[in-house]
């Protein structure tokens, strides 16, 4: 919770090529044909260099040398036999629950071990590489950006750096379609281009369709989960919206892909994959904390804090943030490093820069020294007075700031927040194995193994049968077969 998402380093990540200088027309590795770009290759290389290291900076690698090193060796067997094997490609996998994977130009592909998990085969992380792989060989990025350019939003992006409002609308776009997804023509395209290379690497390219139906029970179990708990539902990757069910345009892209199979084309490698999964951290980290009904833990931080029952919450890397299902206010919390002997009000006033300070009083809460007050600040819903609370613990400073929507009621919330600002505690003992993140263990099914019966004792806190099946690719009513392999979460 404590790092900046990368999807704000991709926001910018088009502004730099005008520092390099405008290209223009370049040949498609992929077609031959000729592409209008402003962008050569060697600035491509450059540019995926550059935020490749912005963003293992910012958005941890998930530490597991054996299958960092099996996604590598996978992707490289891949981009091998793709348009472009002069690039070196590099694969990584990131540790955070996202399910996804996007390609930076220049070869910087990355897969997100909330994706890894929900894999079954060793056929379909390769569909997962190959697809991204696709995007840096037909040059997706390249040609977007530089459609967009072409368009008249070069004055845009060149106002960007005298702070023109509007100025990062291409930046934006550009930077969400490496994570969200390029359209459909170019994800079509990439997993034609994917399923090419899985047949000429010895892969079934029907895994590229497993990968899709993978991705489409996440989405069908989001949607219904998000019914549920009264929200917006959340997806991540392109492919959840260019591709309909029983798409017969991916149908027939991966069809003419089996022209490039040989008799050899036959690698599934499920038992070997699935083992290669076991110990994978499953749902959050104690790196940034563990969610477990209404209470969040951090074990390295030592402390707990509850949020009021019924909220969602979300872990962020920079703040947690809780809303009552209703959607009108909102509590947040997060942490800084104290740096100057002062007190919390004082903090509040030189490192929050808040003036005007309504309603301020000192409180001690589980033995710590706080302060609260309310200033007026920009919220979600607009300009509105937000209540602050700051607690001192050791050498850092504990941050709640909430607000309401409603503008007649400001203070509607006013309650909630404090209470979860008094919530704030150390672990104690019995808490410690509540800030341990779960894993993925792999066992054998016998005859009578059934989803309902695993679900009973798992620690799995919400829909545990069916995060279990969807682990399993057994959305959402199938069992596993006795003998199989399968994934369960302690």
């Amino acid at each position: 919770m404590l790092t900046m998402r990368y999807l704000s380093l991709l926001g910018t990540l088009f502004l730099v090529p005008f520092l390099f200088g405008l290209g223009g027309c370049a040949t498609n590795p992929v077609s031959g044909g000729s592409d209008f770009v402003l962008m050569s290759e060697e600035q491509e290389i450059a540019l995926g260099r550059k935020y490749s290291a912005e963003i293992t900076k910012e958005m941890p690698l998930y530490e597991n040398a054996e299958l960092a090193t099996l996604v590598q060796d996978i992707g490289e067997q891949v981009a091998t036999n793709s348009h472009r094997p002069e690039l070196i490609y590099r694969f990584a996998v990131l540790d955070s629950t996202d399910v996804n994977a996007f390609a930076l130009p220049g070869g910087y592909i990355y897969i997100t071990r909330g994706l890894l998990a929900y894999l079954n085969t060793e056929a379909e992380l390769a569909a997962v590489l190959g697809h991204e792989i696709g995007h840096v060989t037909a040059r997706h990025s390249v040609r977007q950006h530089s459609t967009a350019t072409a368009a008249g939003l070069v004055a845009a992006v060149l106002g960007a750096a005298s702070g023109i409002q509007g100025a990062d609308s291409l930046a934006n776009m550009v930077g969400t379609a490496i994570v969200r997804g390029y359209g459909r023509d170019h994800e079509l395209e990439a997993d034609r281009l994917g399923a090419e290379y899985l047949a000429k690497t010895g892969y079934d390219p029907d895994a590229m369709l497993e990968i899709v139906g993978i991705l489409k029970h996440q989405e069908e179990f989001e949607t219904s989960r998000a019914e549920k708990e009264d929200r917006e539902p959340v997806t991540y990757h392109g492919l959840f919206s260019t591709h309909p069910e029983n798409d017969e345009r991916l149908q027939e892209v991966v069809k003419a892909a089996s022209a490039h199979k040989s008799s050899s084309t036959t690698r599934v490698n499920r038992a070997g994959f699935i083992q290669a999964l076991d110990g994978l951290t499953f749902g959050d980290s104690e790196r940034e904390g563990i969610i477990r009904d209404n209470r969040f833990y951090h074990k390295e931080l030592d402390f707990a804090v509850t949020f009021p029952q019924g909220w969602r919450i979300e872990n962020r890397p920079d703040k947690i943030i809780a809303m009552p299902r209703t959607n009108d206010g909102l509590v947040q919390l997060s942490v800084t490093d104290r740096n100057k002997r002062i007190s919390p009000r004082e903090f509040m006033i030189k490192r929050l820069k808040l003036d005007n300070l309504k309603r301020g009083e000192s409180f001690k809460s589980q033995g710590l020294t706080g302060y609260t007050a309310v200033a007026s600040n920009k919220t979600p819903y607009g300009t509105r007075p937000v209540r602050y609370v700051v607690l001192y613990r050791g050498q850092k400073a504990y941050i709640f700031a909430g607000a309401a929507k409603d503008k007649n009621s400001p203070y509607g919330y006013d309650g909630e927040i404090m209470a979860t600002a008094h919530s704030f505690h150390a672990l104690a003992e019995d808490e410690k194995r509540l800030a341990s993140e779960e894993k993925i263990h792999i066992i054998r099914a016998s005859t009578g193994t059934r989803y309902r019966d695993l679900a009973d004792s798992s620690p799995i806190a919400n829909y545990p049968e069916e995060q279990l099946r969807l682990l399993n690719g057994h959305y959402p009513d199938a069992e596993p077969r006795p003998g199989q392999h399968i994934k369960i979460v302690h």
